[in-house]
């Protein structure tokens, strides 16, 4: 059976099933972030406690995504998704009748294990189902759909939470879920060029050490590790400071702050082909700058300087990810898939474990000491960076 490509009627149902996965497994995962001042007021908890609502969901997705992509090698790519979908959109359902924070956070960790099923299967599938001619266009609309997928759960969970009620806001959007989950089971094509393999443990478990001790990897997942977790502390504790006077702002109004990821989409896409130009360094050292000047510009004063330094510090983030992130797949010799996968790793390791430790940082010094905190995790990429460069610098003219 031939590859689905560009113009077919198979091509459009699986992109656009893939669309509606991203956008259920990311407006899922992301829903809860504008929340957090919410669950802290109504649960008597702390910021940092409450901020466990997002960490614990990306920390059991991050370790989940390592083992669920080894599965589907042996379960199938569509059964593995489709799993994913359905429970996720049932846990979030279920969230919403959390008669206390524990409950919660039980069912968000069993969310992140169950999320994890997409992203870690949904490219695999791209790559064995698609024509090779039409994987381009069939990955960046997939990736569209996470972006949308968290920029929509951010917005809609923030703006319901203000009209009703937080409780209403993750039942509507876990009902939503559950209904695009249904449509993907039936829209998404089959596996046509699907071949089951058994998963070598201590194959894979090889291959994984070896990664580890590439210090070029090392170097790039470390930085996808700090990158993420200023952005996540950022997004996790903007919500208080803007709550408070003299700004007093609303759930919603805030939950649409989030707009300024649409920053982002370009950033990514640009910043990841200038790089092929004028260098990664070059690109990856400009996002940084442009974080570290967006991320200052938010502790002045007038409310403007906010909303513009948060997108400058995403305009930044996105382009400096893409770049990080496209050079890991020419640094890995051998299983860049697995590569990946590790990169992803330490993204979520990342934001689950500063996005709870900004909290400490808000407790103890405020607004100020957030953005200590996260200006000093932009400044630890620029020298893990540095000899990262420079050593692919040759690497790249040799092979060429």
């Amino acid at each position: 059976m031939s590859h689905l490509s560009e113009g077919t009627a198979g091509f459009r149902r699986a992109n656009r099933a893939l669309f509606a996965g991203g956008l259920v497994t990311f407006s899922i995962l992301y829903a809860v972030q504008p929340l957090i001042p919410v669950f802290s007021r109504e649960f008597s908890i702390s910021p940092a406690m409450g901020s466990l609502s997002l960490s614990v969901t990306t920390a059991a997705l991050a370790v989940s995504m390592l083992i669920l992509g080894s599965l589907s090698d042996s379960w199938g790519r569509k059964p593995i998704m489709v799993a994913s979908l359905l429970l996720s959109s049932l846990l979030a359902i279920a969230t919403a009748w959390s008669p206390n924070f524990s409950t919660l956070l039980l069912l968000r960790l069993l969310q992140g294990i169950a999320l994890a099923g997409l992203p870690a299967v949904a490219m695999a599938y791209l790559g064995e189902e698609i024509a090779p001619s039409s994987l381009g266009t069939a990955m960046g609309l997939y990736i569209s759909g996470n972006s949308i997928g968290g920029l929509a759960g951010r917005v809609l969970g923030g703006t319901l939470t203000d009209v009703f009620s937080w409780r209403a806001a993750l039942a509507t959007l876990g009902g939503i879920s559950l209904l695009l989950s249904l449509w993907f089971w039936r829209a998404l094509p089959a596996s046509a060029h699907f071949r089951a393999s058994r998963p070598h443990v201590k194959e894979l478990l090889l291959s994984m050490g070896r990664h580890l001790k590439n210090p070029s990897l090392l170097r790039l997942f470390m930085v996808s590790f700090v990158l993420m977790g200023s952005f996540v502390t950022l997004f996790n504790y903007i919500g208080f400071h803007l709550l408070e006077p003299p700004y007093s702002l609303s759930p919603s109004v805030i939950g649409w702050l989030f707009l300024v990821y649409l920053t982002g989409s370009y950033s990514s896409a640009r910043m990841g082909k200038a790089a092929d130009h004028r260098g990664r360094k070059n690109m990856l050292w400009t996002g940084l700058a442009i974080m570290l000047t967006g991320a200052a510009l938010t502790l002045l004063p007038p409310l403007w300087c906010k909303v513009t330094g948060l997108a400058l510090f995403t305009f930044g983030f996105f382009g400096s990810h893409s770049v990080a992130s496209g050079w890991v797949s020419s640094a890995a010799r051998t299983a860049k898939a697995q590569a990946a996968s590790l990169y992803l790793f330490f993204y979520y390791a990342g934001s689950s474990v500063f996005g709870t430790l900004g909290g400490w940082f808000w407790s103890g010094f405020g607004w100020i000491g957030v953005i200590g905190l996260i200006l000093a995790l932009i400044l630890l990429a620029f020298p893990l960076t540095r000899p990262l460069t420079e050593a692919h610098t040759s690497v790249d003219r040799k092979a060429s």
